[in-house]
């Protein structure tokens, strides 16, 4: 759905606006016949800034990528390069089907138009043909949960309504392609609780996902991959939390980081078959303390050199608490059951399984195969917060003195 070929981006900072004029008009008339002199002259009035440099990769169709970095490492210029707002100085971005970009929420709005006549006006551009506006109008109507301020000029809109009035018109338009800047801590908690939902929903349906952002626990709960921008350029690819750890432990030091390879693919004949928790099925109430016991059917007829699945657990925001690497001896072949059992000593609510198979042959250098989602979870229905505050228990002593 998106291929990314060899692209940079080059920005021209001129001295003086004099230079920005007369570099130029010397480059057009007199470098022909004083090349050298020419490049003395472009050196001391320009500087170049290479925002990104020969940035390469693919998405394809239900994939989710999260790109993360340090402010300035070139992220928001490579989504609006993908999402066609800026052009590349050199190389090419091929996409298919429709895009939705969440980048400048609202930037399109013409203040003087009505809410109504502004999402009128935005579906229209962003594709919608007037029957599908017209069934869908309610809808963002809805969504975007601004009562009667709908029918009044933008401008006396506050800049949050704004924002969500956009947001709603974006997620509403079926996009094979979605582009995220930053853009899920829109609007008060409960909006952010129902754009988050949203965006679950379009991504089952196939969508295509391009997502980049600081919360790293959103590029955990959405993306299946992440990459590390680094001055411009890729420097690591992979598993979100493999990118995720080298990332943070980047910042906290000066050395380069380590180059990881591999995306994520269907591979026949290697995965799961069936998952189950013993004694109840794709959904178990627990109590604390209580063990959970987990059935894992898998079909190794083809499978990869190294072998790994991933068994995690995450809260209900996607967070990830806690979870193993188990290795997949390779004599297994055919048909396979892999039992794990799991002592809940989690806070009351509800939790999920999240189980994925990759290829590894060391922790840098690990692809994804598969990954599996809302197969399994459990709810913890025991109120513990007499023994402990947050999610689980660590060990912590007190002493009086």
């Amino acid at each position: 759905m998106i291929r990314v070929s060899n692209v940079s981006k080059v920005y021209q900072i001129w001295h003086t606006p004099l230079s920005r004029l007369l570099v130029p008009f010397a480059f057009r008339f007199l470098r022909p016949f004083f090349p050298d002199w020419y490049e003395s002259l472009y050196r001391r009035n320009c500087q170049s800034v290479h925002a990104l440099q020969d940035i390469s990769f693919e998405l394809n169709r239900g994939s989710s990528l999260g790109i993360i970095g340090l402010n300035g490492s070139g992220k928001s210029t490579l989504l609006q390069i993908v999402a066609g707002t800026l052009r590349p100085t050199t190389g090419e971005v091929v996409i298919e089907g429709r895009v939705a970009a969440l980048l400048e929420l609202g930037s399109g709005f013409d203040p003087e138009f009505t809410g109504r006549e502004n999402v009128l006006v935005n579906a229209t551009i962003l594709g919608l043909t007037r029957q599908e506006l017209l069934e869908r109008y309610d809808a963002i109507v809805a969504f975007a949960d601004i009562g009667p301020f709908i029918d009044q000029p933008v401008k006396t809109y506050s800049s949050g309504m704004v924002m969500r009035l956009a947001f709603a018109v974006q997620v509403h338009v079926d996009p094979e392609v979605l582009v995220v800047d930053e853009a899920l801590s829109v609007g008060d908690a409960r909006f952010q609780a129902r754009a988050l939902t949203r965006i679950e929903a379009i991504l089952r349906a196939g969508t295509t996902l391009l997502f980049v952002g600081h919360d790293l626990n959103v590029v955990k709960a959405f993306c299946d991959q992440a990459l590390l921008l680094d001055g411009g350029r890729i420097v690591e690819r992979g598993l979100p939390e493999d990118v995720i750890a080298h990332y943070l432990a980047h910042q906290a030091t000066s050395g380069e980081p380590r180059e990881i390879t591999g995306a994520g693919f269907t591979q026949s004949g290697f995965g799961i078959r069936r998952a189950a928790i013993t004694g109840y099925g794709d959904h178990a109430q627990l109590a604390f303390d209580d063990v959970l016991n987990l059935e894992i059917d898998m079909e190794l007829t083809s499978a990869p050199e190294h072998p790994f699945l991933i068994i995690d657990i995450v809260d209900q925001k996607g967070l990830q608490l806690t979870g193993r690497r188990v290795a997949i001896p390779h004599e297994a072949g055919g048909l396979k059951q892999l039992r794990v059992s799991v002592a809940c000593t989690f806070q009351q609510g509800i939790y999920r399984i999240r189980m994925r198979l990759v290829d590894a042959p060391s922790i840098e250098l690990t692809r994804l195969i598969g990954r599996y989602e809302g197969l399994l979870s459990f709810e913890m229905v025991t109120d513990v917060r007499d023994r402990f505050t947050g999610l689980f228990p660590v060990p912590i002593s007190t002493e009086w003195q």
